[in-house]
């Protein structure tokens, strides 16, 4: 079968669009807060504070006029090295009431896995005067620990059902690079993304449980390094995924599904060359609904719900860009992408986060030793 890439199918579906197609609004940022090592994930707090992690292992609130507080104490131990480090970061969807949190890191090992490490999944209280955690319980922790400072994944993301929270939790894990023909292994947690229960549980509807063959945590299986995760229409599941030298994936997650790594990609190896048998179609694999060729590291994920920005964008996808320092909007319609557009193309930093905020502004980290916390601004 014939196939366009996607680029050249967005720029077709934007000419025939044409006059009716929403150009690109005219966005600024506004600094919130600067100094920031290397921040990974925000989040909201009721009282109009941020909470953020920076990946060296410090978790700290933010003032709304962007002075940095101390970092938190009770965190565990973290294996702070490559891409890893403390990771991605939730609110539970009842914070308002019991102040609990999710949060990802890479996790050292012990005793035999003394020097390996996995990705981990906690929860704990943030205290009275948000200064400290409390309670932290370790839900889940990948298996196995291996070697490696690559590929963790670490999105979180609460379940929903008919738009309430389930009592379950989407983690995404990375499949550490060195392993990645582990992706397709139902045996182990590699390039996986597993669902559990907020006790650290595993739900009983899980499309594996019950199965001697495989781990009842995966929801799905088949992935490389998911770094962007958020529910989307209809509380659908969709992730952004990395691909190597080429073939980053926009998907939506359906559990039990197969999406391919390291059996299928648009991507090559680094420095040239076909990865595996070199083929981008195989039956019982899903294929991406997006992909990107060349790379632009996608990084979070966010499902703008919010009309800040005009009618026409509420209900897109907005992805960040490490490589290719911006935001993009991806238009949804009937479970597809319709159109791309490229925001904030001379940003010239690397995009970590980006999150919706109570406003319905997009809020937006950047990757580097002096990371920022960005607030994007729609000109009237």
């Amino acid at each position: 079968m014939h196939r366009i890439t996607i680029h050249a199918l967005a720029c077709s579906v934007l000419a025939l669009l044409g006059s009716q197609t929403l150009a690109a609004a005219e966005l600024s940022t506004q600094t919130v807060a600067t100094g920031l090592e290397h921040p990974w994930a925000l989040a909201f707090l009721p009282d109009g504070r941020y909470l953020v992690t920076e990946r060296p292992g410090r978790m700290r609130t933010v003032e709304a006029g962007g002075r940095l507080n101390a970092p938190l104490k009770g965190l565990p131990a973290i294996a702070a090295a490559g891409q890893g480090g403390l990771l991605d970061l939730v609110l539970d969807s009842d914070f308002a009431s019991n102040r609990q949190l999710y949060f990802c890191f890479s996790e050292p090992g012990q005793g035999a896995d003394r020097g390996k490490n996995s990705t981990a999944l906690a929860k704990a209280r943030l205290s009275a005067d948000a200064s400290a955690l409390e309670n932290v319980q370790i839900l889940f922790s990948q298996r196995p620990k291996i070697d490696s400072a690559l590929h963790f994944g670490c999105r979180i993301v609460e379940r929903k059902v008919n738009g309430k929270p389930d009592g379950s939790l989407f983690l995404t894990l990375g499949e550490r690079y060195k392993a990645l023909q582990e992706a397709q292994n139902l045996q182990t947690h590699l390039g996986k993304i597993v669902r559990v229960n907020k006790d650290g549980s595993v739900p009983g509807d899980n499309p594996f449980a019950g199965r001697p063959d495989a781990l009842a945590e995966i929801w799905s299986y088949g992935h490389r390094n998911s770094q962007g995760a958020a529910l989307g229409p209809g509380d659908e599941l969709w992730m952004t995924e990395h691909g190597p030298q080429g073939g980053d994936e926009l998907n939506r997650i359906e559990p039990g599904k197969n999406y391919g790594w390291p059996v299928i990609t648009y991507g090559e190896n680094y420095g040239g060359g076909k990865i595996g048998a070199g083929i981008t179609e195989k039956t019982g694999m899903e294929q991406p609904l997006h992909y990107w060729v060349p790379s632009i590291a996608t990084s979070g994920l966010a499902y703008l719900s919010s009309e800040r920005y005009g009618v026409a964008w509420k209900g897109s996808f907005i992805t960040g860009a490490l490589k290719g320092m911006q935001l993009q909007r991806l238009q949804i319609a009937d479970g597809k992408v319709t159109a791309t557009e490229v925001l904030l193309p001379r940003l010239g930093q690397r995009v970590r986060d980006v999150r919706q905020g109570p406003d319905g502004l997009l809020y937006l980290l950047t990757d580097s030793s002096n990371g920022q916390l960005m607030r994007v601004l729609a000109t009237p």
